[in-house]
């Protein structure tokens, strides 16, 4: 039996923007997935009662809450933006490997351009 590994992993393969963003695809879901527990909580807090409303609206409003919430929002634009790159795929275009990193960097100008027009709008 040979010391070598049963798959590749991070330790022999250089990161390239592909895998690095399908990890991030990844990571912006787990984000969204707290996010949206989120909401589950404000909407809980309205219906109880206004003392705990208060609690989430204080949250909300704290810098941490803020820092959450702009973090959520961008999460969210960039797992918007590259599900509809994964579908274009799914339809068969963009899989050459000058069209996919193309792809890439437009999701990545486009999540910071609607991450920003959220905040400042």
């Amino acid at each position: 039996m040979s010391n070598r590994p049963l798959s590749p992993h991070l330790q022999i393969y250089k990161p390239q923007m592909t895998s690095v963003l399908s990890i991030m695809h990844r990571g912006t879901g787990i984000v969204i997935s707290i996010g949206a527990l989120l909401i589950a909580w404000w909407l809980w807090s309205i219906a109880v009662g206004s003392e705990s409303y208060q609690q989430i609206h204080g949250f909300l409003n704290s810098m941490i809450g803020g820092i959450f919430m702009f973090i959520w929002t961008a999460c969210t634009s960039y797992h918007l933006l590259n599900g509809i790159r994964h579908l274009v795929w799914d339809a068969g275009y963009g899989f050459e490997l000058d069209q996919a990193y193309l792809s890439g960097k437009v999701v990545l100008v486009l999540t910071a351009i609607i991450t920003l027009a959220v905040w400042l709008i």
